[in-house]
């Protein structure tokens, strides 16, 4: 049977979210094959969560496909053969979309975000939000530099610094956990981009110290550093990394804030720099700790946070591991069984599966890239 000369070609979906390097990469390299994508950004649409999920099997972004074949991920697309590529984008210009090509979002209006943000949890998605899209304009083609001055010299910084302001006046002390959870995680991710554009990236051990220590929002009154937010609130008001002392002392008013538990899986939300992103950057209160969840599997498939080497029977994780060793049970054996039941269902998690049924696991740590992305 013939086809309709007025038959619709293909077109190549990408599942993304702003601020993701990988993505922006990804994006890059597909935007020079002449062929029509489609981005649809899971930040904006997680309603589509669970079916990309379904059909790749994986949690992470960015996911591409050309028609109905699903590619992989960034890694998985540079990888990729001329003689593949060539013949996956003469699919996409020659054949019409599948019937059962991946899902693509029926688009809203644009919601109007010029409005001023009403409570704390809808100011820190709004600061977020803008943030990520301020840090996306000033990604570098292949997603590993950011252009912090020209990023800071951009009019739509200066309307962050004036929402950022208004932090001052949120009310705090009637938050749930949930709210707490999702306005303090999103305020920390934009005040380290704040602080990179304001006073450089930290390039040695002390200056993280000071950074982390001294760059602060005025948040209802009082002053949190990225250290108080990590550790005061989000850790319970445990001991940070280097810390003498727990950063809030039972007469400090922001004592109030933290959290009555430490909450390991805020450790990847906040500014995760892995291979694959989770398909979230903002998170909102309904639902938080099913994102953390998904931000924890994200985090542990990619294999600069989780190795199982089932051969020397070792699992080789990310440093956050060892320097919050105590949030996730404080043994090896606890932390090792933490990882396994956040774990998607993967060929990884059944090797570490069997490495734990063996008995006698070693667990050693990977190295940590510390390396600045400023592109100045």
């Amino acid at each position: 049977m013939e086809r309709e000369e007025s038959s619709p070609l293909g077109r190549v979906t990408v599942y993304s979210i702003q601020g993701c390097p990988h993505c922006v990469q990804a994006k890059a390299s597909l935007g020079r094959l002449d062929v029509p994508v489609c981005d649809v950004d899971m930040g904006k649409h997680p309603e589509l969560r669970a079916r990309v999920k379904e059909l790749t099997g994986r949690i992470t972004v960015p996911q591409i496909f050309f028609n109905n074949i699903h590619v992989g991920g960034n890694d998985d697309l540079q990888k990729m053969s001329p003689t593949e590529l060539e013949r996956l984008v003469h699919l996409v210009k020659t054949e019409p979309l599948p019937v059962d090509a991946p899902p693509v979002p029926v688009e809203s209006p644009l919601e109007d975000t010029a409005a001023e943000p009403d409570g704390a949890a809808e100011l820190s998605l709004i600061l977020r939000d803008l943030i990520l899209k301020l840090f996306s304009q000033h990604l570098s083609d292949d997603g590993k530099f950011v252009d912090y001055k020209g990023m800071s010299a951009n009019p739509a910084f200066e309307r962050y610094c004036d929402l950022a302001i208004q932090l001052q006046r949120v009310e705090l002390l009637s938050l749930s956990r949930e709210e707490k959870l999702a306005f303090f995680i999103n305020i920390y991710n934009a005040l380290v981009i704040h602080g990179f554009l304001r006073l450089g990236a930290p390039t040695n051990m002390w200056q993280r110290y000071k950074f982390f220590n001294y760059v602060s929002y005025l948040i209802g009154g009082e002053v949190f550093t990225l250290q108080d937010i990590e550790n005061g609130v989000l850790r319970g008001n445990r001991k940070g990394i280097a810390q003498l002392r727990r950063p809030f002392s039972n007469t400090d008013p922001r004592l109030q804030m933290a959290l009555p538990d430490v909450e390991p899986l805020i450790h990847f939300a906040l500014n995760c720099g892995a291979k694959g992103c989770p398909p979230i950057k903002t998170y909102t209160p309904q639902d938080i700790d099913t994102q953390l969840r998904t931000a924890a599997e994200a985090f542990l498939e990619n294999d600069d946070a989780c190795v199982v080497d089932s051969g020397k029977r070792e699992v080789r994780l990310s440093q956050i591991f060892k320097w919050y060793k105590a949030d996730f049970g404080g043994t090896d054996e606890k932390l090792l069984n933490w990882v396994l039941e956040h774990m998607g269902e993967s060929p990884k998690r059944s090797s570490l599966l069997d490495v734990l049924s063996a008995g006698k696991t070693k667990v050693s740590y990977l190295p940590y890239d510390w390396t600045s992305n400023s592109s100045h």
